[in-house]
């Protein structure tokens, strides 16, 4: 069903949920641990594909051939992407960690034109540069030449940064699986491998016992987490993938910063100033640049 949707449209609100995911995660570590946090987040997610999944008539154990493919999808978009940004959650503000995930696209640009020949042209060239300044400016507070980003100060903003490049990876790491199986198993199958490596974490900490003292307003960050951001918005970002180039794809995710502030200044009170306003312009224009750059996918197949 989800690639009915067209891609772009698809990733849109794939964005849409994870701008969100950093103020309902810095909400639910207010009560509980981050290994906790993430079996929870994920255990949902996947009974939700594996639903979808079992629903849409597909098999719902893939080949055996893909398990490591999926394995390896699942450390890295699951297990390891997501330790890094809940442990980075606890040192720093979610709206420093939405901007700095505006920097995902230009690691994906320069993977995918490395390793899969994606055009990189003047127009692409010049929106991802964009976007990296108007990133940046929000980051630094309009302070360039400040220390923002030094360490050991802002272990937090580093361990997002790292988190950034990593994605990059898993974009491009199952798009032959991806191609294979289709979004929707190959994302069943990711989730699953990469909520069985959380299990080991959430099972030494003694994770179940903070489960009871979860407050409503927890368990509603932890389900919005579970369905929406892990569930169909994994879901909604591999079916764009299976479409449309991963620069293109990832281009999407200088929105993301923007969505997470409005949801951090409106849920968490975080404070708006004059630069995160104009890099946040910058970002935008630099989204539309990207788009509207030559690229090798066939526009009619979105249509």
């Amino acid at each position: 069903m989800n690639n009915r949707l067209p891609p772009r449209v698809a990733v849109f609100l794939a964005i849409l949920l994870w701008g969100c995911s950093f103020v309902a995660t810095k909400a639910a570590l207010r009560e509980i641990s981050p290994p906790t946090l993430l079996f929870a987040r994920f255990g949902l997610g996947t009974a939700l594909l594996v639903l979808i999944v079992t629903v849409s008539g597909n098999n719902l154990l893939p080949p055996r051939d893909t398990w490591p493919a999926l394995a390896l999808m699942g450390f890295i978009g699951v297990f390891l992407h997501h330790m890094l940004q809940a442990y980075a959650l606890t040192m720093t503000t979610a709206t420093h960690a939405g901007w700095l995930i505006g920097l995902i696209p230009i690691w994906s640009a320069v993977l995918s034109a490395i390793l899969l020949k994606e055009r990189f042209g003047g127009m692409k060239l010049a929106g991802l540069v964009g976007g990296f300044v108007g990133a940046l400016l929000v980051i630094t507070r309009g302070h360039l030449s400040g220390g923002t980003l030094h360490l050991p100060g802002t272990r937090g903003d580093f361990l997002i940064l790292l988190s950034t490049m990593n994605w990059a990876v898993y974009s491009l790491v199952g798009r032959a699986t991806l191609k294979r199986l289709g979004s929707t198993r190959a994302t069943a199958g990711a989730m699953l491998f990469g909520w069985l490596m959380l299990t080991p974490l959430f099972l030494f900490q003694n994770g179940w016992r903070e489960l009871p003292n979860i407050s409503m307003a927890g368990w509603g960050a932890i389900l919005f987490l579970g369905i929406g951001c892990s569930g169909l918005g994994y879901l909604f970002w591999y079916s764009a993938l299976e479409r449309i180039e991963v620069s293109r794809v990832a281009a999407f995710l200088y929105i993301q910063p923007l969505v997470t502030l409005v949801a951090a200044v409106m849920l968490l009170n975080e404070r708006i100033t004059m630069p995160t306003v104009i890099g946040g312009l910058v970002v935008l224009l630099s989204v539309f640049i990207i788009q509207r750059a030559p690229g090798a996918e066939n526009l009619k197949s979105e249509k």
